[in-house]
């Protein structure tokens, strides 16, 4: 990035994107990302499928961000969409505390509504319930159709459960929820997309209007029409648009940290001091090269 920032992305499914865009995002300044385990596009149909998913989070998908230079956390959840499955949510629900212990799990999300059906809220105040027994961070899917009456439905069961609002990203936010998440002390991110919902331009003056305490931009690019650049691109807009770099820096990278690293699992330190890029390295006999010469930063590696 020309402006020479540090972005954390604390919204982007990597898993639905090819090593072009790792590299891309490393270039432009992403140091960071945080992988939210999300609904595939189709519906599973077994829990080994959530298995196989969730551990790839902590594990191929680490390794493979690392062979771009870029640090992998991720948080695991059972996604709203696919609570609306009881029995198969059942076991999901049972599978979580054997993720949520990892060493890049950072949160447990993203969980919520999407139709805002009797069993999406069975499995969001179950969720909720685990994470006030861990202690954990909570990353907050809100619904895309009825999206007001579906954000505060949010924030109130949140509250409702004992759940403290300053540990509590409340995600997918427009110019509609903005106000209420803020006044209520929740986190408010936003995810930019490259035609609809949230567009870079609106987030411009979102920030112009309300600051940039307690507020995340984030991409949220996955396997749709998306852009895994989403944050980068709207930091530079946002300073070319008059907004200070000061509030720039909090909300592309600085909110993202404070918010996602209260268990200690994601520290600045992780990319401050990087050992280098080594595509020699294997993840169980595998590796990202397809053939190709690895790239080695033999100078700055131990």
């Amino acid at each position: 990035m020309e402006d020479n920032l540090m972005i954390i992305d604390p919204h982007v499914h990597m898993s639905s994107r090819t090593t072009d865009d790792y590299e891309a995002m490393q270039q432009a300044g992403v140091v960071a990302i945080i992988e939210p385990s999300f609904w595939l596009g189709q519906p599973r149909t077994q829990v080994g499928s959530f298995q196989d998913y969730f551990s790839s989070l902590v594990g191929w998908e680490p390794f493979r961000a690392s062979q771009f230079g870029i640090k992998h956390y991720c948080t695991i959840g059972l996604n709203s969409k696919e609570a609306n499955n009881e029995a198969l949510a059942e076991q999901v629900v049972e599978l979580l505390p054997l993720y949520l212990h990892k060493e890049n799990v950072v949160a447990i999300g993203e969980i919520g509504y999407d139709d805002q059906t009797p069993a999406e809220d069975k499995y969001f105040r179950m969720q909720l319930e685990l994470a006030k027994e861990l202690d954990m961070t909570v990353q907050v899917h809100t619904p895309h159709r009825d999206k007001k009456a579906g954000t505060i439905k949010s924030m109130e069961v949140c509250l409702e459960h004992g759940l403290d609002p300053a540990n509590v990203i409340i995600d997918h936010n427009n110019e509609e929820t903005v106000k209420e998440v803020l006044d209520r002390g929740f986190i408010a991110a936003f995810t930019i997309y490259p035609k609809t919902k949230m567009g870079n331009e609106r987030m411009v003056e979102v920030v112009r209007k309300f600051g940039s305490d307690n507020i995340i931009v984030d991409s949220s690019a996955d396997w749709g029409v998306s852009d895994p650049l989403a944050v980068p691109k709207t930091a530079s807009l946002m300073l070319k648009r008059g907004i200070s770099r000061e509030d720039v820096v909090k909300t592309c990278y600085q909110n993202a940290l404070d918010a996602f690293s209260k268990n200690g699992r994601m520290k600045e330190e992780h990319w401050l001091a990087p050992k280098g890029i080594d595509q020699s390295q294997l993840f169980n006999d595998n590796s990202v090269l397809r053939g190709q010469t690895p790239r080695i930063d033999s100078e700055q590696i131990s």
